[in-house]
C-alpha cells in the first residue's frame, strides 16, 4: 500500500541524478580544457550548424500526426474492404505510417542541417 508514495520520488530523484551529473560533468570538462588553455569557442561548435530545435520539433510532429491519420484511414479502408481482422488492422497500419513518417522527418531533417 506505501509503495506508490515511494515510487514517485524515486522517479523525480533518479531524473534529478542524471541531470545533475550531467551538468557538473559538463561543467568539469570545460574548467579542465580552460586551465590548460583551450580556446572556449570549442563549446560552440556544433551549435551554430543545425537547423533550430524548433523546426526539426514541428516538421517531425506534422509528419507523425499525417502518419497517424494517414494510417487510420488506410485501415478504415482495410477493415471494410477486407476480410482482415480489425483488432490487427488498426494497431499495425496506425503505427506503420506513423514510423515512416517519423523516417521521413528524419530524412528532412538530415536536409535542413545541410542548408
Amino acid at each position: 500500500m506505501g509503495s506508490e508514495l515511494v515510487i514517485i520520488p524515486v522517479i523525480f530523484g533518479a531524473v534529478f541524478g542524471v541531470f545533475y551529473l550531467y551538468f557538473s560533468t559538463r561543467n568539469k570538462e570545460r574548467l579542465a580544457l580552460i586551465e590548460k588553455g583551450a580556446d572556449a569557442s570549442i563549446f560552440m561548435k556544433g551549435k551554430q550548424q543545425t537547423a533550430p530545435i524548433w523546426k526539426v520539433l514541428i516538421l517531425n510532429l506534422a509528419l507523425l500526426l499525417m502518419g497517424i491519420g494517414l494510417g487510420t484511414f488506410i485501415a478504415s479502408l482495410l477493415d471494410n474492404y477486407t476480410t482482415l481482422d480489425n483488432e490487427a488492422i488498426y494497431p499495425a497500419t496506425i503505427f506503420f505510417t506513423a514510423g515512416a513518417g517519423l523516417f521521413l522527418g528524419f530524412n528532412m531533417t538530415k536536409n535542413l542541417d545541410k542548408e
